[in-house]
This record gives C-alpha cells, structure tokens and sequence, in this order.
C-alpha cells in the first residue's frame, strides 16, 4: 500500500512538473506574434521589383499563353530581419501588372531558412502568408499561402514564388529582384 502511495505521489509530481515545463514554452501563435513584432520593429527596408511571371505551359494552351503578359511591371518595399539563426523574416507590399495587364496588389509576411554556401551567397527556401487582389475577381481579398526560394549575393536577391492552381489557372511561377536598401 505505502508503495502504491509512494508511486502514485511520484506520478503526480513528475506530471505536474512535465506540464508546468510545457507550459513555460511559448505558444505557436505566441511565438509568431513575436516574429511579427520584431519584423515590423526592424529598420532595415528592402525593394521588390517584378521581373518575370511564368506560366506553366503544362497547365495552359498556347492561346492563352499568348493572350497572358509574363513582364510584370511593378515595385514594392519591405521590411526586413535576419534572426539569430540567420533565417530572413519580412513584412512587404507590392503591386504589379498581373497576367491580365491590371494592377495586382499583394501584401504579407514571408520566412525563409538560409543556407550560406559561401560568405556573401545565401540560399533561401521558406514560405509566404498573405493577402492578393486580382481584377478578374473584382478585386475581393484572396488569401495566399505559398512557397518561396531565393538566391541572395550580398544585398542582391533573386527572389521567387510558385502559384499552384489547376489547368487553366494558377500554376505560375512568380519573380522578382530584392535590394536591401541602407
């Protein structure tokens, strides 16, 4: 019996100590807000300018292809960090020639984890989180979740994104430079 009560009494402690520990860690959504917060606050600021938007030709006729502009006139600005881990973190707003010619605004918060193969070159390979609006949608607030990758030299970013969709739409691979600005 005493032994019962002593493991039992073990049990309860070790339990209680596992769940103030995992309590003592931040919350997913704690942590982003944090990320957020710190990004925002930096004084560092980057240009975005549109370079090339792609369509998939596996997903598209040739007459659409044609009807479809791929030089994406447009510029943005960021704000940007590279956290303790050298992973970039940036909140930005851009606006471009779409597809369609109209002006597409975007804005949003993008992570990715960099590799550094050399001292000045960073490879970058993340997500992006954010908001878009399109004129052939009458210009409501669509939501996106994406993939991004990148190829950094010193300040110099070739940046892009790819838009999956299904056929006839989506399915775009998306470019654009970065300059971070002193």
């Amino acid at each position: 019996m005493k032994f019962r009560f002593i493991t039992s009494a073990l049990f309860i402690i070790m339990s209680t100590s596992a769940v103030a520990e995992e309590s003592a860690k931040p919350s997913i959504w704690s942590r982003a807000q944090d990320s957020l917060s710190k990004t925002w606050q930096s004084q560092d600021y980057e240009l975005y300018v549109p370079i090339n938007t792609w369509h998939n030709r596996s997903y598209y006729t040739q007459e659409k292809i044609d009807e479809y502009n791929e030089r994406p006139w447009g510029l943005g600005i960021g704000k940007y960090r590279f956290d303790e881990d050298g992973d970039w973190h940036a909140l930005y707003a851009m606006a471009f020639e779409d597809s369609h010619d109209e002006i597409e605004p975007v804005a949003g918060y993008g992570f990715q984890k960099t590799w550094r193969p050399a001292e000045d070159v960073r490879l970058g390979l993340g997500y992006t989180v954010g908001v878009t609006m399109r004129g052939d949608m009458h210009y409501i607030p669509i939501p996106i979740i994406a993939p991004l990758f990148s190829v950094d030299y010193k300040k110099l970013a070739l940046q892009s994104t790819y838009i999956f969709g299904g056929e006839g739409n989506g399915n775009i691979l998306f470019t654009w430079v970065r300059w971070q600005l002193d």
